[in-house]
């Protein structure tokens, strides 16, 4: 395999440091191939998805950049090291399969948490109910788990993730079952240890929550990583469309629209030129157009999604986000 990082596969990250960076991760189970090769770079603090349908890879790929499971092929660091295990009190880690001792109370779930990332648990009993009242969970503390609604006790697993203030927290289908308002605070969080440098990663097959957050994405679908880097860099790989209305419907100015215009009535629609819009106004001024309206628009995250990872991956992220099974 090719080692050699693309231009695609690296965040524009001025020159920070890495929290994770990976170069062509491969993992069969019993022979079949679940991640077709991985390289991708996140950059201290920086929010990143990993972006894909329900069984693309997703979970695997994150278990792999943590160490849970060792790739069959490939190289991956976080902080620079290569085994994961030993700098775990630097990772905060939220899996997807969700479990909590249901008897146990809110505050010393927490603790627990933390106690296996190291942290004393009499500090982590003290910090953990310092983040439920920040939370507005302070009321719940000593309430058992099965005491609560789901999304309260989805809200005290994360910030179990978080009492022993990691510097890198890695968060797997993290809005799964949760309602709207809090996906939102959900999102809050996430901006939050941004905010405050932490590293975030998270997986998703929604794509409004990584074209919100995320600075970096990788797009993953059917084991393959056909794209890791910007959001930005993957929008602009669809030119930007300009959306044109005039008064005159004919004239010599129509010679200079680009070659795929489309026209429905008085509105021409293009693709944005290489040289920009102005060449064109200037034109279209000058041959009395009579421009009424123009706008430029640029594509989506779910445009760029359908031309990097293909119409089906497209479509099984709309069956996902609409409720389908879980990855």
């Amino acid at each position: 395999m090719d080692m050699a990082v693309s231009d695609q596969t690296i965040l524009s990250n001025e020159q920070k440091p890495l929290a994770i960076e990976a170069r062509g991760l491969v993992k069969r189970f019993d022979g079949t191939l679940a991640v077709g090769g991985v390289d991708l770079e996140v950059p201290e603090g920086a929010i990143y998805g990993v972006l894909g349908p329900n069984g693309a890879g997703k979970t695997t790929t994150l278990r792999m950049l943590l160490g849970i499971i060792d790739p069959d092929e490939g190289v991956r660091r976080v902080f620079g090291y290569d085994q994961p295990h030993d700098i775990g009190r630097l990772i905060g880690y939220l899996p997807e399969e969700r479990g909590l001792y249901p008897a146990m109370k809110s505050i010393e779930a927490i603790a627990f948490m933390g106690a296996l990332r190291g942290l004393p648990l009499a500090e982590g009993r003290v910090r953990g109910l310092e983040l439920l009242e920040r939370h507005g969970l302070g009321h719940a503390a000593e309430r058992q788990i099965r005491q609560l609604s789901k999304g309260m006790a989805q809200t005290v697993q994360l910030l179990g993730t978080l009492v022993h203030q990691p510097r890198l927290v890695v968060l797997d289908e993290p809005f799964s079952g949760l309602d709207a308002i809090n996906q939102g605070k959900l999102e809050g969080m996430i901006r939050a240890l941004a905010d405050d440098g932490v590293t975030v990663i998270f997986s998703t097959h929604v794509i409004h929550h990584a074209e919100r957050l995320c600075e970096g994405v990788a797009i993953i679908a059917g084991g393959e990583v056909p794209y890791a880097g910007s959001v930005e860099a993957a929008r602009d790989r669809i030119p930007a469309q300009v959306r044109l209305e005039t008064r005159a419907r004919e004239g010599g100015w129509t010679a200079a629209l680009p070659d795929d215009t489309r026209r429905t009535g008085d509105f021409f629609t293009f693709s944005l030129p290489d040289s920009g819009i102005e060449p064109l106004l200037r034109t279209l001024i000058e041959g009395e157009a009579g421009i009424l309206s123009l706008s430029i628009e640029r594509a989506g995250l779910h445009d760029a999604f359908v031309h990097i990872a293909g119409e089906a991956a497209a479509r099984q992220l709309e069956v996902d986000a609409a409720g389908g099974e879980q990855s």
